[in-house]
């Protein structure tokens, strides 16, 4: 298969995943019968990249999901001389490809948990350099122990499909990724985070991919140096990349309906409402200071309103 061949079929199945989890989501919206307000339509805005590619926003606000946007992206151009050494062969050839699909979802309901999801695929140089990355991780206001056990349940069955090592790896690279260095203190109750996977197989250059590459990667730190070199050295070839890729998707897809589902009718109280404004200022503050994906988008000339859509709609500071 020819590298645009590879890139089209990325490309589809990110939009597709994208029309999939909405039309999940607008669903939900009509399943919400003891509300007055009107259930939510997601509202389609696309945008250009001047330095080449586009993208497409998709946000919604309603009576389930206060704020959630699922936007999906392709874009090239060359890194920034500032942001090529960072970027796995940028520094060589600053060229470059990438496509994928992110979504912060936050909820009315301080008992609904909120989520984060995203995967993507990347080429440096002539494409010789490539790879998949993303993941998810979840954002309770009120952490249950049934919704998080299900929540990584979906992933670990998603990363089994390709590789035990795996879970382990990534949900450790997640802890130790989502957490506030500043607040010392976990985002959310996790979930799994990768980069790189499949790196290595492509190209001759089989350098190992460091902790302080690409932003915030707690850079020293055992769980996210082992997750990386787990990551660029697994035996995928593009195929195999891609599969786990779709496979990560579709437990996301799978399971996050469900957990709303299973609260979005519960009662709630204006004490636990503000606790919720409070949490979501927690993570405004690790999306502005830490995020890479925050950090990418804004460096290689992205959409900044697609971009900070991750920011909830109301917060907090006390």
């Amino acid at each position: 298969m020819t590298l645009e061949a590879k890139k089209t079929q990325a490309t589809n199945w990110f939009r597709d995943l994208r029309d999939q989890i909405c039309t999940a989501f607008e669903t939900i919206e009509t399943e919400l019968t003891d509300s007055t307000a009107p259930a939510g339509r997601f509202t389609r805005t696309p945008w250009q990249r001047a330095e080449g590619g586009s993208g497409e926003m998709s946000t919604m606000k309603g009576r389930v999901f206060e704020k959630v946007g699922v936007n999906i992206s392709t874009v090239h151009g060359e890194f920034s001389e500032q942001f090529r050494k960072e970027i796995p062969g940028a520094a060589h050839d600053p060229r470059f490809w990438a496509s994928g699909i992110s979504l912060v979802a936050h909820m009315c309901s301080p008992l609904v948990p909120a989520a984060h999801f995203n995967t993507r695929m990347i080429t440096t140089g002539d494409g010789t350099r490539l790879w998949f990355g993303g993941g998810g991780d979840l954002n309770p206001m009120y952490p249950q122990a049934a919704d998080t056990a299900d929540f990584h349940a979906a992933f670990k069955d998603a990363c089994d499909g390709t590789d035990a090592m795996f879970y382990p790896a990534f949900k450790a690279w997640c802890d130790e990724y989502f957490f506030i260095p500043h607040r010392n203190e976990a985002r959310g109750v996790g979930g799994i985070f990768y980069d790189y996977v499949g790196l290595n197989r492509f190209g001759s250059d089989t350098a190992p991919i460091g902790a302080g590459q690409f932003g915030k990667g707690g850079v020293g730190k055992e769980a996210t140096q082992a997750g990386m070199e787990l990551a660029a050295n697994a035996d995928l070839d593009w195929q195999g990349g891609f599969a786990f890729t779709q496979a990560v998707g579709r437990a996301f897809a799978t399971i996050y309906p469900a957990l709303i589902r299973r609260h979005m009718c519960e009662p709630w109280t204006e004490e636990q409402r503000h606790h919720q404004l409070v949490k979501r200022g927690r993570y405004a503050e690790y999306n502005l200071l830490y995020d890479r994906g925050t950090r990418f988008g804004l460096m290689t000339g992205g959409n900044p309103e697609a971009i900070l859509m991750s920011l909830p709609p109301v917060a907090v500071w006390e």
